[in-house]
């Protein structure tokens, strides 16, 4: 089922680049003495692709987190962003750093990556009351250029997330189907991304990521998911924290995105910029 290493096109920032030679299988975990996570929970992550509702943040921590968004989304939309376009956060704001690097978040990740683990991603994914935009069919992995295919994303809920609001959802399994073929999203479309997979759902049973603020889900960047459009009278805020195993290679200068965030770097790869002033 899974395919072999091949070179692939990749789409960023919506342009099309040379192509690179990556390895897009699934690696499942095999890290054998998890700390907080069960081993039928990595069994779980490694035939599903995925977990959910795991605790986090209390209610007091994760409000907090909250008032921090919606001062930053005030003035991202004062400077004439959007509530999409808070976007490799951690190398600008230092309370996202903090998230990227917060041990209780990176201690369920080293579960599934092992000991050395960096962060290189934060986006916050913010769908406002009646937004009437979707998230297609997708696998991250196709948006990054990076090899091999051991990124890990955490999913951290700073609203309640449910099918009303247009949670998140998975198919189960599909990340064992390696890399996919999609298609660029049409403007017509109302796709956040501009990647789309068609008939996804042949390649796993659809689950509902319902979180509830304060939880967190993790995913395999092979794992296909999306969401529909939030059109409910209730926002729909979550920041994707996403990881990586040490061994990964970044091209594209997209290694200047990384953090160590547990263990080392041996090889020196990955920039480690410090904590950002700004906070």
């Amino acid at each position: 089922m899974m395919q072999a290493p091949t070179d692939f096109k990749i789409i960023a920032d919506h342009q099309e680049v040379t192509e690179i030679a990556r390895d897009l299988r699934f690696h499942p975990s095999t890290v054998k003495n998890p700390k907080l996570l069960k081993p039928e929970q990595i069994e779980a992550y490694n035939r599903d692709g995925y977990l959910k509702g795991i605790r986090v943040f209390s209610e007091a921590e994760i409000a907090e987190q909250r008032r921090y968004f919606d001062a930053l989304l005030a003035k991202v939309v004062a400077a004439g962003g959007d509530s999409y376009s808070i976007s490799t956060a951690h190398r600008k704001y230092g309370k996202v750093y903090d998230l990227l690097t917060h041990p209780r978040i990176v201690a369920y990740v080293k579960d599934l990556l092992g000991e050395n683990v960096i962060g290189w991603g934060s986006h916050y994914f913010c769908k406002m009351p009646h937004d009437g935009k979707r998230v297609s069919w997708h696998q991250d992995a196709s948006f990054w250029p990076m090899t091999p295919s051991k990124t890990v994303t955490v999913w951290l809920a700073i609203d309640d997330a449910d099918v009303e609001n247009a949670c998140m959802r998975f198919l189960a399994g599909s990340q064992n189907f390696g890399h996919l073929t999609y298609h660029l999203s049409e403007q017509d479309e109302n796709n956040v991304l501009n990647q789309t997979v068609d008939n996804a759902e042949q390649f796993g049973q659809p689950v509902d990521d319902v979180l509830k603020a304060g939880e967190i889900s993790l995913h395999n960047d092979l794992l296909l998911h999306g969401s529909e459009a939030n059109n409910s009278d209730r926002r729909r805020c979550g920041l994707t924290l996403r990881y990586c195993a040490a061994e990964v290679r970044a091209y594209m200068d997209w290694n200047q995105k990384g953090v160590i965030v547990s263990g080392s770097d041996p090889t020196g790869h990955w920039s480690n910029h410090p904590r950002p002033a700004e906070d």
